[in-house]
């Protein structure tokens, strides 16, 4: 008894296992493992959302997160069905080791400027701009703009500083894909040069320019194609001038609605021409004389038109320009245009032709009536 109690006193050192003193170290090590493995393993998001979960917003906590808050929104439909109800911290933390995990820190782009996720309106825009949209009536849109053409709206829009700071941010962000040796998605079929501004944590910004700008203008100047139910957008930038794109060709965009906001820098050239708006089946129709213009780009100002209004961008001769594009969409347009014939509302070449149609309408009818005024008289 005096021998068990001394050894208690006294632990022995560790029994050996082939021949050293390491075999309970390591069995020791190899459960800790097993234990973080266990904790991972109840680290899961489930395979389909909750589609009845309503997701808290993480917007609040932009300058803190390392990730978009509409991630976390999004991702909070995977979360486990007993994580779906505890505190907004709890799941943020439970998200955020998910992320952390999966996403190395040498794999994430680190923002440069994170005021830019939030929308601070006071900061982006001109006064004029702002007042315009707070008093939201046409008399107000149209006192800070010009119409150059109709169905083309230019205005100054975004504060110099705004570029600036976007302008870094989109570099910084391309020199980061750079280093990764990551291929980046570019914003359409015809830019080589530029970045989708949604891939890198302005979505939801982006979302609310939309709603609370854009939405407002469009209801006023563009109704007949859709723009009272704009529902999604597509933001992104394009690159011109050396080792960029040069100039765009002749089209239409994928789009309703266009705003097209030029950032800088030093440049010449680079003047957008339209050439009248144009249904699908008219889009390579001839241009008349009245829907030709060319508009030169001033930085901080923009152009505000209809997706389907044709045109490009002449050559950038010096220098390098970049723009900021929100390509602003209507599902509910895009179903019923499916079921519609007659785009003569907004198609110039349709009212060309409705015209027409009317005017021999008329004179047929004339002719008839003539033709009986004549009879009784033979």
């Amino acid at each position: 008894m005096e021998a068990s109690v001394d050894r208690r006193k006294h632990p022995q050192a560790p029994t050996a296992v082939n021949g050293n003193a390491n075999g309970v170290a390591s069995a020791a090590e190899e459960e800790e493992e097993a234990e973080e493995e266990e904790e991972e393993e109840k680290l899961r998001l489930k395979l389909r959302a909750n589609e009845n979960h309503k997701p808290e917003s993480y917007e609040d906590l932009q300058m803190q997160l390392e990730f978009s808050p509409l991630l976390f929104s999004s991702l909070e439909q995977y979360l486990p069905f007993n994580m779906l109800h505890v505190s907004r911290e709890l799941k943020l933390q439970y998200m955020r080791h998910i992320l952390l995990r999966y996403s190395p820190e040498g794999e994430r782009a680190r923002p440069l400027h994170r005021e830019l996720y939030t929308m601070h309106e006071a900061n982006f825009f001109v006064p004029s701009f702002l007042k315009a949209i707070a008093e939201n009536t046409e008399e107000s849109f149209r006192s800070i703009m010009a119409e150059p053409s109709p169905g083309i709206y230019t205005f100054e829009m975004l504060q110099p500083r705004f570029c600036e700071l976007l302008l870094s941010e989109v570099e910084n962000f391309e020199r980061w894909v750079h280093e990764k040796k990551y291929r980046i998605m570019r914003p359409n079929t015809m830019n080589k040069y530029g970045a989708v501004l949604d891939d890198f944590g302005f979505e939801t910004m982006l979302e609310k320019l939309t709603e609370g700008f854009i939405c407002p203008i469009s209801r006023v100047f563009f109704p007949e194609v859709g723009g009272s139910t704009l529902d999604s957008h597509h933001g992104f930038v394009v690159e011109y001038g050396v080792n960029r794109d040069v100039e765009l060709g002749f089209h239409v965009d994928d789009s309703e609605v266009t705003l097209n906001v030029c950032l800088g820098k030093q440049f010449s050239g680079g003047a957008l021409f339209f050439r009248g708006v144009r249904c699908d089946e008219h889009v390579h129709s001839e241009s008349q004389p009245e829907e030709i213009i060319d508009y030169s780009h001033v930085p901080g100002h923009a152009v505000l038109h209809r997706g389907r209004h044709r045109h490009g961008a002449r050559a950038t001769t010096s220098g390098q320009r970049v723009n900021l594009l929100l390509w602003c969409r209507s599902s509910v347009f895009r179903e019923l245009k499916k079921y519609q014939k007659d785009f003569s509302k907004w198609c110039g070449e349709c009212q060309r032709e409705k015209k027409e149609r009317q005017r021999l309408a008329v004179g047929a009818t004339k002719q008839e009536l003539f033709k009986r005024l004549q009879k009784p008289t033979s």
